[in-house]
C-alpha cells in the first residue's frame, strides 16, 4: 500500500537517471548520506513512527517504475523488508525487493535547485546470479544494458539461442528491423560488448537472418 508519495515543488521525488557520488550501503539498497539526511527532515513533519517506503510498481516490465512514499506503521506488512537506516527505516515489499538490488537514492543541489533521485538498474529485469546459465546472463545483459539504448531509436533485440559453438543469435524489432545499419550495430556494437562481458564464453554474435542462411539453422 502506497503511502503519501513524497513529492513537493521543492522535492522532486521519485524517478531515477542520476548516478550517486557518495552512498551508504544497506542490503540491496544504497542511500547516499545527502539523502538519509533529506529524509530525517521530512520525517520529522510527520507523525511519529512514520518511516520510508521504496517500491516498485509494474516490477519486471517494461513499464517498471520506482518510487519513494511515507510509510506509517499502519501500512507496514509482515513480508516487508526493513533497512534501518541513521534515524529512519526504509521498508520495502516482498515483489519489489528483488528488482531493487543496487537501487542508489540520493539527493542533489545544483543551479536549478534541489533533487531526489532514483536509479534502480534491475527494476525492468530482475538481477541473473553469477553461476546462472550463460543464456540468462546473456540476456540479462541484452535487456538490461543493449536495449536502453536501441530504445532511443526505436528499436530493440532479443537473444533467440546461443548455439553450441557459443555464437549468440539475436533478433532485431522494431526501427532495426530491416534498418540498413543493422551489420554495423550488431558487429562494432552488440557484438563488441558482449564479447568483452562474455569473454571464453561466447565466441560471436549473428542476426537471425544470417544464422538461417547457415549449415546450422536453428529453424
Amino acid at each position: 500500500m502506497v503511502q503519501g508519495v513524497i513529492a513537493n515543488a521543492n522535492r522532486s521525488t521519485l524517478y531515477k537517471t542520476h548516478w550517486i557520488s557518495q552512498v551508504f550501503v544497506v542490503s540491496e539498497v544504497n542511500i547516499s548520506e545527502n539523502a538519509q539526511s533529506h529524509f530525517v527532515k521530512l520525517l520529522e513533519q510527520q507523525p511519529e513512527g512514520t518511516n520510508i517506503r521504496v517500491f516498485v510498481v509494474n516490477p519486471g516490465t517494461p513499464n517498471a517504475e520506482c518510487g519513494v512514499s511515507y510509510c506509517p506503521p499502519e501500512a507496514i506488512e509482515s513480508s516487508d523488508t526493513e533497512l534501518k537506516f541513521n534515524g529512519f527505516s526504509a521498508f520495502v515489499d516482498e515483489m519489489s525487493m528483488p528488482f531493487l538490488d543496487e537501487a542508489e537514492i540520493d539527493f542533489v543541489t545544483d543551479k536549478m535547485g534541489s533533487q531526489l533521485t532514483l536509479k534502480a538498474p534491475n527494476a525492468k529485469m530482475r538481477k541473473v546470479a553469477s553461476d546462472a546459465p550463460l543464456m540468462e546472463r546473456v540476456d540479462y545483459v541484452i535487456q538490461s544494458q543493449v536495449n536502453p539504448q536501441l530504445a532511443s531509436h526505436g528499436g530493440h533485440v532479443n537473444l533467440i539461442e546461443i548455439t553450441d559453438d557459443a555464437i549468440a543469435i539475436l533478433q532485431f524489432g522494431g526501427g532495426c528491423n530491416g534498418c540498413s545499419m543493422v551489420d554495423v550495430t550488431l558487429k562494432e556494437g552488440i557484438e563488441k560488448q558482449l564479447l568483452a562481458e562474455f569473454s571464453g564464453e561466447l565466441h560471436g554474435v549473428r542476426d537471425v537472418t544470417e544464422h538461417a542462411r547457415g549449415d546450422h539453422s536453428y529453424f
